[in-house]
C-alpha cells in the first residue's frame, strides 16, 4: 500500500516525462537594486518563490508507464517561473533508478542537487556518491548528468573503487549506466590491499 501511496503521491505533486536520476545547473539570479518603475512592472516577486515546495519527500517516478526512479529527499523546491526553470534539492538527495526488472541499477546521493528542466541537465554538488550495477563506487565532489546525451561527466577530482583496485584523477565521462567510463588526467591506480589500512589483528593474533 505504501508503494502505491508514494506514487500517487509523485503523480500528484508534479508530472515527469522524461527519465531522471543521479543531478540541474546551479543558477544564482542577481537581485536588480534598480528601482526605475519599467522594470518593476516587468518584475514578479512571486517570480522568485517556489511553485511547489514538498519535505520529507519520498516518491516513486515513471517514465513511458514504468516505475524508472525513486526519490528521497527533506526537501522538493521547483521553480517554474524562473527563466530557465529548475528543481532544486538544496538539503541533499538520494537517488535509486530501476531496470525494465524493478531492479535497482544504480544509487546517487549528494549533499545538493539542481535539475535544469529545459536542458536536461543535473548538477550533483558536495559529497557526491554513486554506485553502479557492477558495484563500483564513485566519489566526488561535482557531477553533471545529461540526459539528453545521456552522459555523465565531471571536470573535478574522481575516486572510483572497483573490486580489486581504486582509480583516482581528474576529468570523468560515462555512459548514463556508469559501466563505461574514462579518467581524462588519472593520478594513481591502486589495488586494494594497497588502499586497506593496517591490520592490526594480524600482528597480534601470532602473539600466543
Amino acid at each position: 500500500m505504501s508503494y502505491r501511496h508514494n506514487l500517487l503521491k509523485s503523480q500528484n505533486i508534479i508530472s515527469i516525462t522524461v527519465a531522471i536520476w543521479a543531478t540541474v545547473m546551479f543558477l544564482f539570479f542577481p537581485s536588480c537594486g534598480n528601482k526605475d518603475k519599467k522594470l518593476a512592472a516587468a518584475i514578479d516577486e512571486n517570480d522568485s518563490l517556489p511553485d511547489m515546495h514538498s519535505t520529507g519527500i519520498v516518491s516513486y517516478v515513471s517514465d513511458s508507464g514504468m516505475i524508472r526512479y525513486k526519490i528521497v529527499t527533506d526537501e522538493w523546491l521547483v521553480f517554474s517561473k524562473k527563466n530557465p526553470p529548475y528543481w532544486a534539492f538544496e538539503k541533499g538527495l538520494y537517488l535509486e533508478k530501476f531496470d525494465t526488472l524493478f531492479r535497482v541499477d544504480a544509487s546517487i546521493k549528494a549533499d545538493t542537487a539542481y535539475y535544469h528542466e529545459k536542458k536536461e541537465i543535473w548538477e550533483l554538488r558536495g559529497n557526491v556518491h554513486i554506485q553502479n550495477q557492477l558495484g563500483d563506487k564513485f566519489d566526488t565532489e561535482l557531477l553533471f548528468w545529461d540526459q539528453s546525451k545521456e552522459r555523465i561527466y565531471s571536470d573535478k577530482f574522481i575516486k572510483i573503487e572497483q573490486t580489486d583496485k581504486v582509480l583516482t584523477g581528474y576529468g570523468f565521462d560515462s555512459n548514463q549506466e556508469m559501466t563505461e567510463y574514462e579518467i581524462f588526467t588519472p593520478t594513481g591506480v591502486f589495488t586494494v590491499e594497497d588502499t586497506a589500512p593496517a591490520d592490526t589483528t594480524k600482528s597480534t593474533s601470532n602473539v600466543n
